[in-house]
């Protein structure tokens, strides 16, 4: 078995067009039925504002798949702590055995969730942005402009968080980090109506943003929700929305956005509604004019994990990386 730490990991793999290149893959595979993924078996720590996930996927062909244990406490930043974390673990598809254990402190999720918000601003946002809007202060909400800034052009971000402290820190960093016009606002309503496309980075319980706020040619992609519990946007957004496009409608029929819009009966079923992987395997078209609005609710899959873990391990292997330990099953002789 081989081991990798985080340092290795962030050395080797970062937020590039070839990591957005893999889940794209990912994705694909999933739209195009070569992929075994199991719900989401999630641990609810609500005393401490926490959370346990465990994600899996077999992608068909793969001589390895994944099984990721990820942690998202959102009270750590009192701590000076992040607040997601975990690990991965890679297992042979032909024996069961473990191969690799990547001990990445939740890394590559941050890549692989940053590489799928990416891939639906590719399709779904328009191509002329200037201004984009960030809910949310955290990790993720770096990651998701660092990819965002591979395939759109833009020159401003506004961002808004709960915490004003931590909205300005925030500007800060990124605006020396990409060189860009960043800048904290006081309310989440003067990010949306003034920007082009919106990210939403929260584990927020009841509604950030407001169906009123909503303006033609705005691309929102949500990723926030990923629990029952969760919800970033008014249901009537979705309903609203002129293409609505889930990671995967199973489980954001469970655990996002779209959720919410099916329990409230704001939306009658999910028949209109698309998944990523069929726009990124050209079954069905993105944005078709700069005036639609388009929303992308991400749960975060299972495909994903294993298609990112896979990476990172070719990445290590190729250049000798890792902590290789032997952990042999011996026969017991009777």
């Amino acid at each position: 078995m081989l081991i990798f730490t985080e340092q290795e990991l962030k050395e080797h793999v970062q937020v590039d067009f070839e990591a957005i290149s893999i889940v794209e893959e990912g994705f694909v595979k999933l739209a195009n039925g070569e992929v075994t993924m199991p719900p989401i078996m999630r641990v609810d720590i609500h005393d401490q504002n926490g959370e346990v996930d465990v994600k899996s996927a077999y992608v068909k062909g793969k001589e390895m798949f994944a099984i990721k244990v990820s942690s998202g406490f959102f009270n750590n930043y009192k701590l000076g702590l992040p607040s997601g974390n975990g690990l991965m673990m890679l297992l042979s598809t032909k024996t069961g055995i473990p191969q690799a254990l990547l001990l990445d402190n939740g890394y590559l999720t941050h890549v692989r969730t940053a590489a799928a918000g990416a891939i639906a601003a590719g399709y779904l946002s328009r191509e002329n942005i200037r201004t984009v809007g960030v809910i949310g202060a955290g990790d993720q909400a770096r990651y998701q402009i660092r990819a965002l800034k591979l395939v759109r052009d833009f020159k401003r971000v506004l961002v808004y968080s709960r915490s004003l402290d931590r909205a300005e820190r925030y500007a800060e960093e990124m605006r020396v980090e990409l060189g860009l016009d960043v800048q904290a606002v006081e309310n989440a309503e003067a990010v949306v109506r003034n920007s082009d496309t919106v990210i939403t980075t929260t584990p927020a319980n009841e509604p950030v943003i407001k169906a009123e706020w909503v303006h033609p040619g705005l691309h929102i992609t949500a990723m926030g929700s990923d629990a029952e519990h969760k919800q970033e946007l008014e249901s009537e957004i979705l309903r609203r929305a002129d293409k609505l496009v889930c990671d995967t409608k199973a489980q954001c029929s469970r655990l996002g956005e779209l959720h919410h819009a099916l329990d409230s009966r704001v939306l009658a079923d999910d028949s209109s509604v698309l998944e990523l992987g069929q726009l990124a395997s050209k079954q069905m078209k993105g944005r078709e004019d700069d005036r639609q609005i388009t929303v992308c609710d991400l749960t975060g899959t299972g495909v994903q994990d294993t298609m990112i873990a896979l990476f990172a391990y070719n990445e290590m292997v190729k250049r000798n990386k890792g902590l290789a330990i032997e952990n042999k099953k011996f026969a017991t002789k009777k």
